[in-house]
This record gives structure tokens, C-alpha cells and sequence, in this order.
């Protein structure tokens, strides 16, 4: 079993994964000629290849695994793929913390919910009143945005959706990683092969769409911050994290993105966020309190054998 320490340090993990993930929206407004999907095709395109290129040793040694366990590898490269592409529209549609909203706050309740199918996951009542806080308070987040915002939006309810997806995807790509972990192969692994492919999936949409990167240079900058901070660094500190958390605490942390995200247009871009807003972020903030302390842990079915699971993951991480 894990000790508290490799607990706390998991969730430490996936805290620097979402303040850096909150930034991408604000770096996004610095380059407003590139397309929601060039965005996200350059982002997780080359952040994901990065990634793979890093894990390439271990991969190779795990690779009868990884080919073992090809179904969870193909899933969760595919959710990483679409993922981008429609986190990026949603933000385009319905508005940056709309989108961001709509997308990180359904993932927790979709990672849940696979969890729940897959694992016999029970989740306990902290957890639960964590998870419903934070939801809260991106609703509130949401609906102070909207009313600061005074003109309509034809696309909001195409941006809604897009964030579904994204937050569907997201959560699934989560469970998938955390599959492939727990069938023995490394954090490290099991994160740059899924990411790897996934980057891989996302090269035509790249050169498809990518052209804008070369006619400025800061379009390139917005671009190469992307692929190498948000998404690549980010994400090599949630697998970190996903290695020793459930997947649905996991998404439930990154519930701090969309705080981060607005106090980052608040102070960089000059948006105002209203005394609804701070409310919501107040309770996204007593979310991630709830769910982190001890008591808060999700709950189990033991025939999933998760120590072993980990063990064998941490050893060959080593």
C-alpha cells in the first residue's frame, strides 16, 4: 500500500500539472492567428511526441506489456488526440473559462464514473461533497463570466458540448494510463507511449493547420510554450502524480485550472471577475481541501490487487 508520503506527493504532482495547465488559455490570446485546432494539434502534437521520446528506453524494455495491453494503449491515444482539439474549440466557441470550465468540471464526474465500471470504485461521502463543492463552484465561475460578458455567443452551446467531449476524453485517457499502470508498466511508460501516440495521431492535423506558426514569431513562441510547458512538462508531473492517486482524485485536483486560468485574465489580460466568480473560486478552492485530506480517500474493491499493481510499477519506474 502506499505510504502518505508517496500519497501526498502524487497529489503534489498533479497540482503543478494544473496551475501550469491554467496558463495555456492566457499564452493562447497571445497568438489570436492561430485556430483552436492548430493550438492544439502543436500543443499536445509535439508535447505528446516529447514525451514518448523521453520514455522511448522504457518503453522498449516494456514493450511485450504495452503490446499485451494494446486495447488500453490505442483507447487512451485516441481520447488524447480528440482531447486538444476539442478543449481548444470549447474555449474558441464559448469563451476561455467557459470552456476550461465545462471541460475539467465534467472530467471528475466521468472519471468517477468509469472508475465505478471498470474497478468497482466506491466513492466515499468526503469525496463526494468535495466533488459537488467544486463542481458548484465552477457553475458559479461560469455564470459570473457569462454575466460580465454582454455579447452572445451564437457558438456558447457548440462550446458546451466541445467541453463534454473534452472533459469525456480527458477522464478517459486518465483511466486508460492508470489501466496500463496497473497492469505493471511504468508511470513513465505507460504515460509516453499513450502521449506518443496520441502525438502521432495529431501530425495531420498539424500540418493541416499549423501554417500560421511560421508567420510570426509570436505565434511560434505561443506554440513552442505549449507543446514544452503546459503539455509537456505538465504532463510528465501528472503521470508522476497518476502513478500513486485513483484517476478520479486525479481530475478532481486539477479543479484548480480554471482558478488559475481566470486569475491569470484577471492579471494579464485585464478581464474582471465579479463577486460571483470569487465565490466560485472560494469553493473550487475548499474542493480541492476536502478531497485532499486523509479522510477524503476514494474507497476500493480489494480484488483489484492495486499494491501489486503499484509496486511493479514504481520497481520498474526506478
Amino acid at each position: 500500500m502506499l505510504s502518505s508520503g508517496q500519497r501526498l506527493g502524487g497529489m503534489a504532482g498533479v497540482l503543478i500539472a494544473a496551475v501550469l495547465w491554467g496558463t495555456t488559455g492566457t499564452a493562447a490570446t497571445y497568438a489570436p492567428g492561430l485556430s483552436p485546432l492548430a493550438v492544439g494539434a502543436v500543443a499536445m502534437g509535439i508535447g505528446g511526441l516529447l514525451q514518448g521520446l523521453i520514455a522511448a528506453a522504457t518503453i522498449i524494455r516494456q514493450r511485450v506489456l504495452i503490446i499485451r495491453n494494446w486495447h488500453f494503449l490505442l483507447t487512451g491515444a485516441v481520447a488524447v488526440a480528440v482531447y486538444p482539439l476539442a478543449f481548444y474549440a470549447s474555449m474558441h466557441n464559448a469563451g476561455v473559462t467557459v470552456g476550461t470550465v465545462i471541460s475539467i468540471g465534467s472530467a471528475p464526474i466521468l472519471s468517477a464514473l468509469i472508475e465505478c465500471q471498470l474497478d468497482g470504485l466506491r466513492l466515499t461521502r468526503q469525496w463526494m461533497c468535495g466533488a459537488g463543492v467544486g463542481v458548484t463552484g465552477m457553475v458559479l465561475l461560469c455564470l459570473a463570466e457569462s454575466s460580465g460578458n454582454s455579447t452572445a455567443n451564437d457558438h456558447a452551446m457548440e462550446g458546451i458540448f466541445l467541453g463534454l467531449l473534452a472533459g469525456f476524453t480527458y477522464a478517459f485517457y486518465s483511466c486508460s494510463a492508470r489501466r496500463l499502470m496497473q497492469a505493471g508498466v511504468a508511470s513513465r511508460a505507460a504515460m509516453g507511449v499513450i502521449f506518443g501516440a496520441g502525438g502521432i495521431l495529431l501530425m495531420p492535423v498539424l500540418l493541416m493547420t499549423g501554417a500560421p506558426l511560421l508567420m510570426a514569431w509570436n505565434n511560434a513562441a505561443v506554440g513552442i510554450y505549449m507543446a514544452l510547458v503546459p503539455m509537456f512538462l505538465g504532463y510528465v508531473c501528472y503521470g508522476y502524480g497518476l502513478a500513486r492517486i485513483p484517476a478520479s482524485m486525479a481530475t478532481t485536483i486539477t479543479l484548480l485550472e480554471p482558478v488559475i486560468a481566470a486569475l491569470l485574465a484577471i492579471l494579464l489580460v485585464g478581464e474582471r471577475l465579479p463577486p460571483l466568480g470569487w465565490a466560485g473560486v472560494g469553493l473550487i478552492v475548499a474542493c480541492l481541501g476536502i478531497i485532499t485530506v486523509p479522510g477524503g480517500k476514494l474507497s476500493f474493491s480489494l480484488g483489484q490487487q492495486r499494491k501489486e499493481n503499484f509496486e511493479i510499477a514504481e520497481r520498474k519506474e526506478s
